[in-house]
This record gives structure tokens, sequence and C-alpha cells, in this order.
């Protein structure tokens, strides 16, 4: 049996004009995490990212807070679909900034709509693979990891919409309970798998142990 931990980014700059980037609360976040993992003696046998920065950000922090190095195996099927790409397929008209809490819960609103289209095929947004394509790059990943890392334990940081595929992909989960699988993905949380070289069994979703002391509950963030 091997063990497949799947990471959620740390909180990136929702709103901002390059979301692809770390906050300096998403750094601390990641840098926790590291130091969470060394308390508790674990140590990767495999390293794998998407390709996005704040991916590779995320993975540096956890390395730091686990005073280790190590190379990681970049994966392009771990990168997040585009969601101002997801929301445009159904909503052309430019959006304002999500800057309130009325404008940030449009976004959502979009976002969810414009995602089921997606998986039913009924929108292709521009740019972007289709829903299957999207899909067997998240399965390719999880095949990689049983065919190379039996009885090993494997970290991978990805982003919510790749992690919640894995998890809707593993329990057979419908597109719209994948999309709330997704909506719910908090900023560093963790998802454990456990494997074998036929298949992978959920453990936990979407945890952060690292957290969860009281004067750390203002570091949980969702974007």
């Amino acid at each position: 049996m091997g063990t497949l931990y799947l990471v959620r980014h740390g909180q990136a700059s929702f709103g901002a004009d390059d979301y692809d980037q770390l906050s300096e609360l998403g750094h601390r976040q990641s840098v926790r995490l590291g130091e969470y993992f060394a308390h508790q003696g674990l140590r990767f046998d495999g390293l794998i990212a998407g390709t996005l920065r704040r991916h590779r950000q995320t993975l540096a922090g956890i390395l730091q807070g686990m005073d280790q190095a190590g190379e990681h195996l970049s994966w392009e099927g771990l990168n997040e679909y585009d969601s101002g790409a997801v929301i445009a397929a159904i909503h052309p008209e430019p959006l304002p900034r999500p800057d309130s809490p009325e404008a940030y819960r449009h976004h959502f609103r979009l976002l969810r709509d414009g995602l089921a289209q997606w998986m039913a095929g009924a929108a292709q947004p521009r740019g972007m693979p289709s829903w299957a394509e999207f899909l067997a790059g998240v399965a390719g990943a999880l095949d990689h990891v049983r065919a190379n890392h039996y009885g090993q334990q494997v970290l991978m940081v990805t982003s919510g919409g790749p992690i919640a595929t894995a998890v809707g992909h593993v329990l057979g989960a419908s597109p719209q309970a994948t999309i709330e699988l997704n909506m719910r993905l908090r900023n560093t949380g963790l998802t454990e798998f456990a494997f074998t070289p036929k298949r992978h069994s959920l453990v936990s979703f979407n945890c952060l142990p690292h957290l969860d002391a009281p004067g750390l509950r203002g570091w949980i963030t969702h974007a």
C-alpha cells in the first residue's frame, strides 16, 4: 500500500491582475504545512506538481518548512482550468472585479454553471482542453503514482479543480458532486489517498491539520 497526499496551493491573488502568485499568507500556509509534515516524521519518496507558479511556490514553501530539498516531477495535467474562460463561455460580457460579497457570489454562481456546461460538453471554454482531456490529465497523474510509487509516500501539489476531479474520479461521483467538492477546497487543504497498483482509495478530504491551533484560524482561506 502507498499513500498519496494531494495539496491545494496556498492562498493566491484572487481578484488581482495576476492570480498565479502566492500571497504572503499563502507562503506562510505552505511553510506551516511543511513544518507539520516534518513534525509527523513524514518524508516523501516522490514529489509531483503542476507547472503553474503557485504550485511551484507552494511546493517550495512546504520543502522549506520540512527543511528538505528535492527535485519534483512537473505534470501539466495537474494545472487548473481557466476560471475566466469557463465563465466567459457562458457569460461573454466583462465582469466587474469581485471586490464585494455580492460580486464574489455572482462570480462563483457563474463558475458553477460554466463548469457544469463544460463537463456536459455544452460549452467549450476558449483555449482550454475538453472536459474529457482535462480528466485524462488528472487520471494520468494518478496512474503514474500507482505504476511508479507502490509502497511509497508521494506528495502532489496542484489546484482545487484537479483535486476535486481526482476525488470525483476515484469515487465515481456525478459532475455536480465534483463541482461542489471543488467549491469547498481550502488553501493548502490536504487530501489523502491510499493506493495499490490497481486503484486509489480516498482516506481523507480537504483537511487542515497544520492550521488546527486556535491562533491559526485566521490563516484558513479559500481563494
